[in-house]
Formats: C-alpha cells, sequence, structure tokens
C-alpha cells in the first residue's frame, strides 16, 4: 500500500514537474535582436518609472517601456513625472531606491542622471531612455560596455540627412538657428554635431541658449530675427514650449523643422524622424534581459539611428514650398490644431 502511495505521489510530482516546464516554455520571449527576455509575471517584479516630464516624444518612450514590459508580463509599474524639473526627479529616484524597486526606468537625460545617482550604491538596475549622448551625462562609460548597472538607448539624431532635407525644401538657406537649454547636456552634445555637419555644407548654425521656460518667448523671438529658419533638437525644455516657437517663428516668417514626427504635427514642417515608441520599446526589452540575468554594464547602448522623413503639408503650403521629388514617398502629416493651440 505505501508502495503504491509513493508511487503514484512520484507520478503527480513528476505531472506538475512536466507542466512547470511546459509554461516556461511557452512563455518565453525575445526581444528585436533574439534575446531571450523571459517572461518575468511570476516574480512580481516592481518597476519604476520616471519620466522628466509629459510632451509627446517622451509620452511615446513611455508607451513603448510599458508594451514592452507587459509582453513579458510585468504589470507592477510605478510611472512619476518629474515636470521637467531636476530636483523632482532626484526626489523620485531617491524613494523608489528607498522601496528597493527591482528596476528604474529613466526617460530623459535629467531623469536618467538623477536615477543613476540615487541607485548608484546599489543593486538596482537603471535603464535610461532617450540620452541622447549617455558618455557626456557622466551615466556610462562607453556605449559599447557601459559598466556599473547602467546602461539603455540613445537617441542620437541624424543630423546629416536632417541638413539635407533643410536643404532640399530651402536651397537658398544660409543660417539655421538652433534654440537650446544650456542645461541639457544632451542638447549641447548635439549641438556640436550639428555644427560640425553644417559647416561641411557651407551653412552657419546660429545659437541661442536659455535656461528655462521663461526665457523661450525673448530667446525665439530674438533668433527668428537672424536666421532662414529654426532646427529642433531633442531638448525637452523647448520642445514642452514648441507652441511658443512657433509663435515666433511664424511672426518671422520663417518655418521651424523638429527632430521627430509629434513635432511636426504640432506645427514644425519637416524632419527626419525617429520613431520613439519604438525606441521605447527596445529600452523596455533592454530592462526585462537584465531582470532575467544578464548585467546592465555588459549590454550595449541601444540606438536607433536610421529616421523617416516627415512633412506637414499644410505648413509647406503656408511657406509656398513645394515638395521635392527626393521626398516624394516621405510620410505626410497635417497640423494637429488642438496640440498647436
Amino acid at each position: 500500500m505505501k508502495k503504491i502511495k509513493l508511487a503514484k505521489i512520484a507520478s503527480l510530482i513528476l505531472t506538475a514537474a512536466t507542466a512547470m516546464s511546459f509554461a516556461s516554455c511557452s512563455n518565453k520571449n525575445t526581444d528585436n535582436g533574439g534575446n531571450d527576455v523571459g517572461n518575468a509575471s511570476s516574480d512580481g517584479y516592481k518597476a519604476g518609472v520616471i519620466q522628466y516630464g509629459s510632451h509627446p516624444s517622451l509620452d511615446n518612450c513611455y508607451a513603448g517601456v510599458e508594451e514592452a514590459l507587459k509582453a513579458a508580463g510585468i504589470t507592477d509599474i510605478d510611472r512619476q513625472d518629474g515636470n521637467f524639473d531636476s530636483a523632482t526627479c532626484d526626489t523620485i529616484a531617491k524613494n523608489m531606491v528607498a522601496k528597493n524597486y527591482d528596476i528604474i526606468y529613466a526617460i530623459a537625460t535629467p531623469a536618467a542622471v538623477s536615477a543613476y545617482a540615487a541607485a548608484a550604491n546599489t543593486d538596482i538596475p537603471v535603464i535610461f531612455c532617450a540620452v541622447s549622448d549617455p558618455v557626456a551625462a557622466g551615466i556610462v562609460e562607453d556605449m559599447a560596455a557601459p559598466g556599473g548597472n547602467c546602461t539603455g538607448t540613445s537617441d542620437i539624431l541624424d543630423f546629416s540627412s536632417q541638413v539635407e532635407l533643410i536643404q532640399a525644401l530651402q536651397p537658398d538657406v544660409k543660417k539655421i538657428g538652433v534654440l537650446y537649454t544650456t542645461s541639457e547636456a544632451n542638447s549641447v552634445s548635439q549641438l556640436a554635431s550639428l555644427k560640425e555637419v553644417a559647416e561641411s555644407k557651407g551653412l552657419e548654425i546660429v545659437e541661442q541658449g536659455v535656461q528655462g521656460a521663461a526665457d523661450v518667448p525673448q530667446a525665439a523671438m530674438t533668433l527668428a530675427a537672424k536666421v532662414d529658419c529654426i532646427n529642433n533638437f531633442t531638448d525637452n525644455n523647448v520642445v514642452s514650449n514648441l507652441t511658443v516657437l512657433l509663435e515666433q517663428a511664424n511672426a518671422a516668417g520663417i518655418p521651424v523643422y523638429g527632430s521627430e514626427v509629434e513635432q511636426v504635427s504640432n506645427g514644425c514642417m519637416a524632419s527626419i524622424s525617429i520613431d520613439y515608441v519604438a525606441l521605447g520599446k527596445v529600452t523596455g526589452e533592454m530592462g526585462v534581459r537584465v531582470l532575467n540575468g544578464e548585467s546592465a554594464g555588459t549590454i550595449a547602448v541601444g540606438q536607433i539611428s536610421e529616421g523617416t522623413p516627415v512633412v506637414n503639408t499644410e505648413v509647406m503650403e503656408k511657406f509656398n514650398i513645394a515638395l521635392p521629388e527626393a521626398y516624394a514617398d516621405a510620410e505626410k502629416v497635417t497640423t494637429n490644431t488642438e496640440a498647436a493651440e
């Protein structure tokens, strides 16, 4: 009798183990590169997300991160908004570390710097999104080998293609204006890259730095009077005040070029655009890989460098600019009136 009972127990254990093994295999996921990102739902992971502020580009980043996490079975996500204030991001990051979150995602450079500092002496990994120059920001040692417990994705803009687009739409362009926030490391880095490209094409970059939102109206008006057009970066302060910049540029009779599709939909004339939802998804998948055992410091910083031409047909018509044949296949949008108001 005892042997029969033991045999039945052994049979049940084997059946259960087989079922668990099958379930584990059937729930595995892979990221865009074919890496196993697993299914972390049974581990009860708590993910924190610090978003520097809310504007369409960063909102799209979060949408991608959230999609990747939920695909991996991670639904306990605490998303907090820094309201474009570094001190607020510092507080949020410290609170997440104090509560011992399993992972912290940080969207945009200031949020990433805050998360990196707060988690520095812990084993909590930090995965950043949309940080143009993480090396200059001091959160990774190298793009290929980040080191430490931090990695993520960079939204490096294709300035060569962007300048070519500007020249195609405005063949007589000589001076391109740039409004940027002097305290944003990514903007400083992008400005240097744009200058290098523009100089090689015989164009002048006229820069106008600002410290905060209050500086944008006057700075935009001053800049617009000096240039043939204005080119936006992914500068969070400027993008969140895009309406103000557009008003000043329109008053001066010059177009503004965006850095991604949302800016074009909100009134910029054209852009070589990065897909920020896709960038966020890659970021989310990288974090899941870390939760499943990979070391963040050994995962190279991800990039989506190939952009898509996007034009706002309403804005082009307003400036009496025809779409060149070379950009006939560009994505065409019209102005989102509600967002532009």
